[in-house]
C-alpha cells in the first residue's frame, strides 16, 4: 500500500518520531513522509509511534491508497527531498 504520513509532535518528541518514520518511509519535508509499506510494517510503525506520542497533545495522520498511481502529486516550488532511485 502507498501512504502519506504527517505528524505534529511536541518539541521533545520530534526527533524520535522523525527517526522512527525514516525507518519505514521516505522523508519529504519537515514532518511529512510517503512511500510503499506493507500492512504489517504500517501496523508496527503505528505501535512504535504511539509509544513516542502524547496522544492528548500530538497527532499522526496517515493517508493510504492501494497504489501510488491513484494519487496525483504536484510540487510547487523547491522539492525538499527527492525520492528518485538511481541504479
Amino acid at each position: 500500500m502507498y501512504v502519506i504520513l504527517v505528524y505534529d509532535c511536541g518539541q521533545k518528541r520530534v526527533n524520535k518520531m522523525l527517526k522512527l518514520c525514516r525507518k519505514y518511509l521516505n522523508w519529504i519535508q519537515n514532518s511529512v513522509f510517503e512511500g510503499e509499506i506493507t500492512e504489517v510494517k504500517l501496523k508496527e510503525l503505528k505501535i512504535h509511534a504511539k509509544l513516542i506520542m502524547e496522544e492528548d497533545e500530538d497527532s499522526l495522520i496517515i493517508f493510504s491508497s492501494r497504489d501510488q498511481k491513484w494519487l496525483d502529486k504536484e510540487i510547487i516550488g523547491k522539492e525538499r527531498s527527492s525520492i528518485d532511485n538511481f541504479l
